[in-house]
């Protein structure tokens, strides 16, 4: 009995002895990279007014039938021209704090997937010649990012190892193993909307013959994991 309990005893201290060699190090690792975008998706459309509310809704109709006419006539296929938002809201003057109705906004834009980013600037030439007034932006995507994303899984694990290596040495100790691994996240999103320039409507004289300029965005892929390392 006595040896059961001596040979329990030393196990227990063996094991301890063991746990307390041993350094658990948790540290997170971040990569990213970046590839270039092969899809945009250009935000425009028509705000009109008029003291009539039908007659408001039917300028802003008007305008969109015919943007959408000159974007199929410059190739862009019908289902890659959607509805994006519609509104109708009064306009009131506020003079002499009276609020009287003054008129009718109505506002109709368009989202326009373009799968050639060379092409963007002509079509919102295209979109504003045919009467266009309002541009909101430009959103940038990849059809394929899997190698990017692997990329910077990759990088953030090699990021996470440098410093629990860079923790170890500092305390004495040496990464001998890896206890878990998770991931943190992969996202992808555009650093910029590109470099934009649109014609400004109340200036077109100044502007006539300018061409909008479209520069595609590098899309930045980035990755992050969590992981702890054991070490000695």
């Amino acid at each position: 009995m006595k040896k059961l309990l001596a040979l329990t005893l030393s196990l227990v201290l063996l094991f301890a002895c063991y746990a307390f060699a041993e350094t658990r190090i948790s540290v997170s690792g971040t990569g990213e990279t970046r590839i270039s975008a092969d899809t945009a998706v250009i935000s425009l459309g028509v705000n009109a007014r008029d003291k009539n509310v039908l007659k408001a809704q039917q300028k802003v109709n008007e305008a969109i039938a015919a943007i959408r006419k000159a974007l199929t006539e410059q190739g862009v296929p019908e289902e890659d021209i959607t509805t994006d938002y519609m509104n109708i809201s009064p306009v009131y003057d506020y003079s002499f704090d009276l609020a009287r109705l003054t008129a009718y906004s109505a506002n109709t834009t368009l989202a326009i997937r373009v799968s050639d980013t060379e092409k963007v600037g002509a079509l919102i030439d295209a979109a504003f010649a045919a009467g266009a007034n309002d541009l909101n932006g430009i959103t940038f995507s990849a059809s394929d990012t899997r190698d990017a994303k692997n990329e910077a899984i990759k990088m953030a694990v090699e990021d996470a190892k440098q410093k629990a290596e860079v923790l170890a040495e500092a305390a004495g100790l040496k990464i001998s193993g890896i206890e878990t691994v998770s991931e943190g996240g992969v996202y992808s999103y555009s650093n910029t909307v590109g470099n934009v320039y649109a014609r400004d409507l109340k200036m077109e004289a100044a502007y006539e013959g300018a061409e909008t300029i479209v520069q595609a965005a590098k899309l930045i892929v980035s990755a992050s994991v969590n992981i702890t390392f054991i070490a000695e």
